[in-house]
């Protein structure tokens, strides 16, 4: 049982997860999985990556419903990338709860570095405004959504970090509908992986209903920063950037517990 404390910092990781998603589509699970075991203190991975799932879906979808409002989604190649990638989730976290937890995390922050130097190459390819999945792309668009959904259910992830890199890649959509529309896929990802953990046993529902009571405020916040840097190239670097940062210090706290 956490404590009163433990609790609040839950709320405010929620916050900060939730901006993230907002921002950049991606980092929800990023900052959740290291937040709830360095910050909050959940000692077991396996509960800390079931709960941030859980937690990052609900906060997913509420900013979901914020890009809506701005008109940032695709919806059809949210639907696509999210119906490919949902077996791949379930796949994924079945073997990532056989996984030892430590080394699931370890892993987890070597994947995050090489996805932030593949954004950093792609911030400045040409994007087309008015992007959409067809026929052309569409087997494109159901490869990444397939492997991406099966790296989200394996690290316990939303995925956005590499679900809008996937959607830059096979539709050459702008960040900010990339970052809208992962969303749609992220929360798709985000609850197949909650059921599969919460199927085990591996979700704590106090600390999860704190956590999405933060990130809903997080994510409004976060949606309308986005709208105001969409049109400054600055977005990829953001991505990239906060990637790095946390991926060095679950590196290094993940190391010592090996």
């Amino acid at each position: 049982m956490l404590t009163p404390l433990q609790y609040a910092l839950g709320g405010a990781s929620g916050g900060l997860v939730g901006f993230s998603l907002g921002l950049i589509g991606g980092g929800g699970s990023i900052l959740a999985v290291p937040l709830m075991v360095y910050l909050v203190g959940v000692t077991n991975p396996h509960v800390a990556i079931g709960t941030s799932a859980l937690a990052v879906a609900a906060n997913a979808a509420a900013g979901l419903a914020s890009h809506a409002r701005e008109h940032n989604v695709k919806w059809r190649c949210g639907g696509i990338y999210a119906a490919a990638g949902v077996a791949g989730a379930f796949a994924g976290s079945t073997i990532g709860k056989a996984f030892d937890g430590q080394k699931l995390l370890f892993l987890f922050a070597l994947v995050m570095i090489v996805v932030g130097i593949l954004m950093l190459k792609r911030r400045k390819a040409q994007s087309i405004a008015g992007a959409q999945c067809n026929r052309h792309n569409a087997p494109q668009v159901l490869g990444y959504g397939l492997g991406t959904g099966v790296f989200s259910g394996f690290f316990g992830i939303g995925g956005g970090f590499l679900i809008v890199p996937g959607l830059v890649a096979s539709t050459r959509m702008p960040m900010i509908n990339a970052i809208g529309t992962s969303l749609v896929a992220v929360t798709a990802f985000g609850f197949t992986t909650a059921l599969n953990y919460a199927s085990s046993g591996l979700i704590d529902w106090p600390l999860a209903g704190v956590f999405i009571v933060g990130g809903i405020a997080g994510g409004s916040v976060g949606a309308a920063v986005a709208k105001r840097l969409s049109g400054t190239g600055a977005l990829p670097g953001v991505f990239a950037g906060l990637v790095f940062l946390v991926a060095a210090y679950m590196l290094w706290r993940s190391w010592n517990a090996l």
